[in-house]
């Protein structure tokens, strides 16, 4: 075997690690995909499209990765063709036509035809050539002002077409667009083109057809002056499938370009040259034109290919978009003396890697780990991951991250009926086990919220026993639906709907059976022994391994009331811009025991359930409450002890968690509740 081939193979090894095997980048599209089928019928009927895109979506999970979502007006129709306005009904629909004719390639104009269905379109209007046109600079500044109203999105500034905001450590860009059914005749040339190398493959290149394209309110810049009437054509759903036709191989070359443009490239660079988006439309063009052989042990040479074709477009001055190759995406960085100077500066580096070859990617420290001991030492064994055999462990590791960052459910009582009734449909359907395993962790979310609302709606207004009885059956029955269907975490939700109709034998019942399933070996939380769960989960379905191994931290949406507890914290939280409260299901367990047995005056038990507890709080390496939960933790804990009557523990609890990171924000409820502790020693 060749040098170039083993350290080819060493680095496809490593970024099966590092950036994941196809079975984890499958999961990650798949548990999007399905959460956004849910979604669609709840975003049409409130008038409000949205789509994921940028790294996340195509399945990265870099620690750098940007979550990009787009939004879309359903009401407003855009057309390509005066003719097609007869398709749309001009009683729901405003019509906007799409002119491409006098614009700089790539760029649209967005003609205003009917009277506007919405109030921002209506202040984004000017007059231009007797006719409407919509400003893409007020459209974005609308946008800005829209998100920065929000608690959690304050701060938010323009970047490019996007309203960019930071929310913990992950970079989010929000865009408001318009979405039209039909291509642009700009994209005739592509079309062809993919007609004549075969790449996509026919069912993605009709499908990205049948999904038409978005304009984004982003002009035409020369010498840094925007065209406010032009808008940019975006094809990022069309490049978003693109991405998922690729094979492993590809998709780790793309992400190994990804990290030598962050880690090298663009190293200690405030405002680089080139970006992500350059390195996907390298790979777009050399996958459709570039007669390479895309195979783990050619790794290395598909990466050097794809490197100096970047070299050869910055000495060029070109770079063609890939839809539309007359858009020459340089130009506009390239209009200003300081883009110049920076593209000049950037061909001087990237000399100097292609003088070096191959072995720049020595640079990055990422790719440095990964062939170091393969170049010290001829005699290292590359453990071989071409089948991509994973355990049950890593697959399901995987599986219960990407589910626990979507929330499926929704405040409104209605919303969630619907996405409800659309589950009965689609359960019938055939989907990978992956996206089943997502609509059945949904279903479980939107039963348990659906439950308590309904609870909040029936005891807010007048109702007879009858009326309460029935309430009560459907709220057990949900709830107990939730149980059957999700993962071990669900079922606490039972138990403190019990707590708070007042049944403390019942919820004492399904705590303590909580809390046996909570002991077993084979739970998957924060930390899993992977050799003992592979032992004990082996022979069981997916379904069944979510049902008895998967936990995850209890949910309490802040506008929802669950038990009278915790409406404090959630108060202080959601004043704050907090929407939810994360609590350890250990922490709920224990805490649901304690109060229970209290209520039945079984004191002993009590007492041994806070001991628990706070055993739990001091000893506690990470893996049963995680550090960011400690807060709510204490605080809970403090409660518990207020409650009962230990009033300079809970004092000594309520302490502690102002000492904890502040990640739910409670602070001000634990001052309060430190007020009526020291009221009540005073």
């Amino acid at each position: 075997m060749s040098d170039n081939c083993r350290v080819s193979e060493a680095i496809y090894v490593g970024l099966c690690g590092y950036i994941g095997t196809p079975t984890d980048v499958a999961v990650r599209r798949e548990v999007i995909d399905m959460a956004e089928m849910i979604e669609i019928p709840v975003q049409v009927d409130d008038g409000m499209r949205k789509m994921e895109s940028g790294s996340c979506r195509e399945g990265f999970r870099f620690n750098s990765s940007d979550r990009d979502t787009m939004f879309w007006i359903t009401n407003h129709k855009v057309i390509t063709d005066l003719s097609q306005s007869s398709v749309y009904d001009l009683s729901k629909h405003s019509i906007i036509l799409m002119e491409d004719t006098e614009t700089p390639p790539g760029f649209v104009r967005l003609q205003l035809l009917t009277s506007p269905r919405d109030r921002n379109i209506e202040l984004s209007v000017v007059p231009y050539n007797d006719g409407i046109y919509i400003s893409c600079v007020r459209w974005r500044q609308i946008m800005l002002n829209s998100i920065n109203v929000k608690k959690t999105l304050k701060n938010a500034k323009t970047h490019g077409p996007c309203a960019n905001r930071f929310i913990g450590d992950l970079e989010n860009d929000f865009v408001l667009c318009f979405h039209c059914s039909n291509w642009s005749r700009l994209t005739c040339y592509w079309r062809k083109r993919c007609t004549l190398h075969n790449w996509p493959p026919d069912h993605v290149f009709s499908d990205i057809l049948e999904n038409g394209c978005h304009f984004v309110p982003f002009g035409n810049k020369k010498a840094a002056d925007e065209n406010e009437l032009d808008w940019r054509l975006s094809f990022s759903q069309a490049e978003q499938k693109l991405v998922y036709s690729m094979n492993h191989t590809q998709f780790l070359c793309y992400g190994l370009l990804k990290i030598f443009l962050k880690e090298v490239i663009n190293l200690d660079t405030e405002e680089p040259f080139l970006c992500s988006y350059f390195v996907k439309t390298t790979m777009f063009w050399l996958i459709q034109i570039g007669h390479i052989p895309w195979c783990p042990n050619n790794l290395l040479d598909c990466c050097w290919k794809c490197f100096k074709y970047l070299l050869q477009s910055v000495h060029r001055c070109v770079f063609p978009n890939f839809f539309v190759p007359q858009n020459n995406m340089f130009a506009s960085k390239l209009s200003t003396v300081k883009g110049a100077r920076a593209c000049k500066s950037l061909l001087e580096q990237l000399n100097v890697y292609y003088e070096k070859g191959v072995t720049c990617l020595l640079q990055s420290p990422t790719v440095r780990t990964m062939i170091e001991p393969v170049i010290c030492n001829s005699l290292v064994r590359i453990e071989p991951l071409l089948n991509h055999i994973q355990s049950a462990a890593d697959t399901d590791y995987c599986i219960r991250r990407e589910m626990f960052q979507k929330s499926f459910s929704q405040q409104n009582i209605r919303i969630n009926y619907l996405i409800l009734r659309l589950i009965t449909v689609l359960i019938n359907q055939s989907f990978t086990e992956y996206e089943t395993l997502t609509l059945q962790q949904c279903t479980a979310d939107v039963l348990s919220l659906t439950a308590f609302i309904n609870l909040s709606t029936s005891s807010s207004s007048d109702s007879t026993n009858k009326k309460v009885y029935r309430s009560d059956r459907l709220t057990c029955n949900l709830l107990k639906l939730a149980g059957k269907v999700g993962d071990v975490s669900c079922l606490l939700y039972l138990a403190m709907y019990f707590y708070r109709t007042c049944r403390y034998g019942e919820a004492h019942h399904v705590t303590a059976l909580v809390k046996s399933r909570l002991a077993q070996p084979y739970i998957m939380y924060n930390i899993v022994d992977r050799e003992r769960y592979n032992e004990c989960v082996a022979g069981w379905s997916l379904s069944k391994r979510m049902k008895k191994a998967f936990v995850y931290s209890v949910l309490l949406d802040n506008d929802v009331y669950y038990i009278q507890e915790l409406a404090l914290e959630q108060r202080a939280g959601e004043y704050n811009g907090i929407y939810e409260l994360f609590i350890s299901p250990y922490v709920v367990t224990d805490m649901l025991s304690g109060l229970s047995n209290y209520r039945l005056g079984n004191r002993s038990q009590c007492l041994q359930s806070l001991t628990d507890l706070q055993t739990l709080l001091l000893y506690d390496d990470g893996r049963y409450v995680a550090l960011h939960l400690r807060d709510i933790s204490w605080q809970i804990l403090g409660i518990c002890q207020h409650v009962v009557g230990d009033i300079h523990g809970a004092l000594q609890s309520y302490q502690q968690s102002l000492r904890q990171e502040p990640f739910h924000k409670i602070h001000c409820a634990t001052q309060y509740r430190i007020a009526l502790v020291l009221n009540q020693l005073s």
